[in-house]
C-alpha cells in the first residue's frame, strides 16, 4: 500500500514521540552529573548513527554527508544546543514544567515558518499561540515563586530550538538530514567534553544510559528528523503533546514527582488548546 506524504509524516511523528515519552523518567533515574549525561547522549547516538549510515550508504557515505549542505550544518548546531538546554531544564525544574513548555514548539515552528518559509499558519493557529503564551506566563509566575524559573527558561529555549530545527529541515525537505543528526551528536560531545567530571558508569547507570540513548534518543530523533520532509514543521511539533501528557505520568508513576497545582492547571489548558487545534486541523483536511 502506497502511503501519502501526510500519512508518512504522521506515522513518523507519532512513532518518534511514542519512543521518546519515557526519556524524562530515565534522565531522573540516572545518577551521573548533567554534563556527563549530555556527553553520553551525544556519544552513543553518534556511534549508532555512524555505523548505521555507513552500513546503509556504504561507499556513498561521504557524499551523502556532504550533501546536507548549509542547512544540515545549521540543523546540527541547533540540535546540539537543544541537547544541552533540555538537560539543563530537566535538572532545574519539574519534568512536567519542561515538557509543557516543550509543547510550545509547534507554535514556535509556525511563527518561524511564516518568517522564513512563507508558510502562513491559519488564524486559529495564531489564536492558539496567544492562549498558550498566556498559560505559559501563568506557569512561569508559579515557578518564579518556587525557585524553578531557571529551569523553565531553558525549557522555553528548548521549545524554540526544537521548532527551529523542524523549520530548517522543512526548508530543505529534499535533503536527507540523518547525517546532520549524526553531526549534531558529534557537536554535543565536543560541547560537553570540556565540562565532564567522570565517564565511569556504575550501578543501574550501566544499563539505564545505553537504553535511554538508543531507544529514547537515537530512534525517536531519526523518525522526527525524517517527518518534516512530508508534512509542515508545525504539524510535526504538535505531536509533542504526547510527551507533554505521558512524560510526567511515567515520572509520577515511578518516582512520585508531582507537579504543582498551577503547573497542572496551566498544562491542562495548553494540552486542551493543542488538542482542539489539532482536531480542527484534521477535520479541515478530511473535509478538504
Amino acid at each position: 500500500m502506497q502511503l501519502s506524504n501526510q500519512k508518512k509524516g504522521i506515522f513518523l511523528s507519532l512513532g518518534g514521540m511514542l519512543f521518546i515519552t519515557p526519556d524524562s523518567l530515565f534522565i531522573r533515574l540516572s545518577n551521573i552529573e548533567s554534563w556527563d549525561l549530555v556527553f553520553y547522549r551525544g556519544l552513543i547516538p553518534f556511534i549508532c548513527l555512524l555505523f548505521g549510515l555507513l552500513f546503509y550508504y556504504k561507499k556513498d557515505f561521504l557524499s551523502f554527508c556532504y550533501a546536507i549542505g548549509f542547512a544540515g550544518v545549521l540543523n546540527a548546531i541547533i540540535v546540539s544546543l537543544t541537547n544541552v538546554t533540555f538537560i539543563i531544564s530537566i535538572e532545574n525544574t519539574n519534568v512536567a514544567n519542561t515538557l509543557i513548555l516543550l509543547s510550545l514548539s509547534p507554535f514556535m515552528a509556525a511563527f518561524m515558518s511564516l518568517l522564513f518559509l512563507k508558510e502562513f499558519p491559519k488564524k486559529r493557529t495564531w489564536i492558539a499561540m496567544i492562549f498558550c503564551l498566556l498559560f505559559v506566563i501563568f506557569i512561569f509566575y508559579d515557578s518564579y515563586g518556587a525557585g524553578r524559573i531557571y529551569g523553565d527558561i531553558f525549557g522555553f529555549i528548548t521549545a524554540f530550538l526544537v521548532g527551529a530545527s523542524a523549520v530548517v529541515i522543512r526548508s530543505a525537505k529534499l535533503v536527507n538530514f540523518l547525517p546532520s543528526l549524526m553531526l549534531a551528536k558529534l557537536f554535543t560531545m565536543l560541547i560537553s567534553v570540556y565540562f565532564v567530571q567522570s565517564l565511569n558508569l556504575t550501578g543501574s547507570d550501566i544499563y539505564i544510559i545505553p537504553i535511554m540513548c538508543i531507544f529514547m534518543v537515537t530512534i525517536p530523533l531519526m523518525l522526527l528528523t525524517l517527518a518534516p520532509r512530508y508534512i509542515p514543521a508545525h504539524e510535526v511539533e504538535i505531536f509533542f503533546v504526547l510527551e507533554t501528557t505521558l512524560g510526567p505520568f511515567w515520572v509520577w508513576l515511578v518516582i512520585n514527582e508531582q507537579p504543582s497545582l498551577k503547573t497542572i492547571i496551566g498544562g491542562a489548558l495548553i494540552i486542551s488548546t493543542l488538542f482542539i487545534h489539532t482536531f480542527m486541523e484534521l477535520k479541515d483536511k478530511r473535509n478538504g
